[in-house]
């Protein structure tokens, strides 16, 4: 055994405190000679200890990469950190970042310990235990890269990204930490430690745990996002995306839901569910409170929920795009609008719904909103109607495509918007409250969620897009239909063009994705800009362009300051 004396910290991460207030608790109080001691019954025990540190880091991952997106919308502003994320009034003092690079940092500690404990080739068991470290610690680098780093296309070799730190020091009194490594060199070990990882890991214990397939999932995608921008691609790394892609799919371990139980994907637990190849398991024993977790921004279930966040006109917009989800009457047309719950108000007449713009006292367009107007039927004609002070004023509906109640009107404004006839749907702040499900129901127990680091229906996403950067658009086409046609059956795409690869590989992603924390970073990776012109509280008329500052996130203050009086360089504020 490798002779080092090292205790497991169950600390707050050495990078985010200064070596003064670092605590010196062990990790299940299991020293190093107690871990090689035994390492078939100890290792077990320490490895669950450095997975529960994923839970807080899951809850913080989640926020930072779906709120930054255009899946949601909230109902208002809020106090809570995570706005900061929706508004893009960024901050270093923001807690909930804080609590992604500190479990970020735990999780890359306690892993590095292990691997440097062990020694490879005693069994089976051990091996296993060590690639899942390797596995997490890439990870981690490369979640962490991805936030606080630009974009792999821009500069990757001068700009920075984290520092990289693996293992606690055994000085613990007086430690020099690194400043923050380039982009480059924190993707490299991040690459390392995965490609390490599978070459050890030989044991499925299910996707609540590492893998080899989890591994070669996340290679997948970790060149994809080194395969360039769509303007600029790099086909060699977007080769290598692809070759891990195929490895994933040809394998055995994972397969695809068919459509009616894709449906209900957020219903099954990890260990009942073939398309998750790794999650971040979550248990209703945990006492996890049902309010502050993930799925309770986004409805309320059962009574538990603030149901204060909704899908956004834009996703809803991507939804209906082949055929309108009538939810009232149970018409799902996209399967992923299964994930979606509009909130009727029953015994309600039919209203007109449709979004209009709003305009400030000077006339200029500011942002828009919802309308639901109520409708009557005059002659024999279906019409849309308001009331203002008592005063009704009726509009004309033209039918597009009235089997479906769709139809556009000429609103009082003078401008014609599209809308659809459906049942009064609640409101909280004016907005139709469209709840989103995909966070929620595990196990049928209201938000219980294990939230998705990666699941086959992305992998295929990857090569899609692996195979469009190297010029392959009959590979790339295929697919992406298998992901497409499983939620919309007989429409797939009869080709990509020059025209609309582009555009039809990131919708397809965004439809597919939503809700998992792969948005915000997904339209900055390629070199595009976010557009959130619909109703919410954010800046709807405001492009963020992929050089914005904004795109990634300063390093929190904490950390900033506990390196005192070593240096750790922040982001840019311009």
């Amino acid at each position: 055994m490798k002779k080092i004396k090292l205790i497991l910290l169950s600390t707050a991460a050495i990078l985010s405190l200064s070596s003064c207030n670092i605590e010196r608790m062990p990790q299940g109080s299991m020293s190093s000679e107690e871990i090689t001691g035994d390492p078939l019954e100890s290792l077990p025990v320490v490895m669950k200890g450095t997975y529960a540190q994923m839970k807080d880091w899951s809850d913080a991952m989640h926020r930072c990469g779906e709120y930054a997106g255009d899946n949601i919308m909230i109902r208002g502003g809020s106090s809570d950190a995570f706005y900061e994320f929706i508004s893009y009034a960024r901050t270093p003092q923001n807690y909930r970042l804080t609590t992604f690079w500190n479990n970020s940092y735990k999780v890359i500690a306690q892993s590095s310990n292990i691997i440097n404990m062990m020694d490879e080739g005693l069994s089976k068991e051990v091996d296993q235990e060590i690639g899942e470290s390797y596995f997490l610690r890439g990870l981690m680098y490369f979640y962490l890269v991805r936030g606080y780093g630009r974009p792999y296309y821009d500069s990757p070799a001068t700009n920075l990204g984290v520092p990289i730190v693996n293992g606690t020091p055994k000085e613990l009194d007086n430690v020099v930490l690194p400043d923050r490594a380039t982009v480059k060199a924190v993707y490299e070990q991040a690459i390392s430690d995965l490609k390490k990882s599978a070459t050890l890991m030989s044991i499925d214990k299910g996707p609540s745990y590492a893998s080899q397939e989890a591994a070669y999932a996340i290679l997948s995608r970790v060149y994809l996002y080194m395969s360039g921008s769509w303007a600029t691609p790099n086909a060699a790394n977007a080769k290598l995306s692809a070759e891990y892609a195929e490895l994933v799919i040809s394998g055995a371990q994972s397969s695809l839901l068919d459509r009616a139980e894709f449906m209900k994907y957020n219903t099954f637990t990890p260990e009942n569910n073939k398309e998750s190849i790794f999650v971040v398991k979550r248990l209703a024993s945990e006492g996890m409170d049902h309010y502050v977790g993930i799925g309770g921004m986004y409805a309320s279930v059962g009574g538990q929920g603030w149901g204060e966040m909704y899908a956004s006109a834009k996703y809803l917009d991507l939804l209906n795009e082949t055929g309108r989800n009538d939810w009232n009457k149970g018409v799902i047309v996209d399967a992923r609008a299964n994930f979606i719950k509009p909130v009727y108000v029953e015994g309600d007449s039919l209203v007109f719904r449709f979004i209009a713009e709003t305009f400030n006292s000077k006339g200029v367009h500011v942002g828009y909103n919802y309308i639901q107007a109520g409708t009557k039927t005059v002659g024999g004609t279906l019409k849309a109607f308001t009331v203002s002070d008592k005063v009704e004023t009726e509009f004309a509906l033209t039918p597009i495509d009235a089997a479906q109640g769709m139809y556009s009107i000429v609103y009082k404004d003078g401008k014609t918007y599209n809308g659809v006839t459906d049942q009064y749907i609640a409101l909280n702040a004016a907005h139709p409250m469209f709840y989103i499900l995909k966070a929620s129901m595990e196990g049928e127990e209201s938000h219980l969620h294990s939230p998705v680091v990666t699941r086959l229906g992305e992998v295929y996403l990857n090569l899609a897009e692996a195979k469009a950067k190297q010029g392959d658009m009959t590979g790339a086409l295929t697919a992406l239909n298998v992901i497409r046609e499983r939620s919309l059956p007989g429409e797939g795409y009869t080709s990509l063009s020059p025209d609309n690869y582009v555009e039809r590989i990131e919708k397809e992603r965004q439809l597919e994705l939503a809700f998992q924390a792969e948005r915000s970073y997904d339209v900055y990776r390629n070199g595009l800009s976010m557009t959130r012109a619909y109703p919410g509280p954010h800046k709807s008329l405001e492009v963020i362009q992929p050089n914005d500052y904004r795109v990634v996130y300063f390093i929190p203050q904490d950390a900033i300051n506990s390196y005192m009086p070593n240096v750790l360089t922040q982001n840019p504020k311009k």
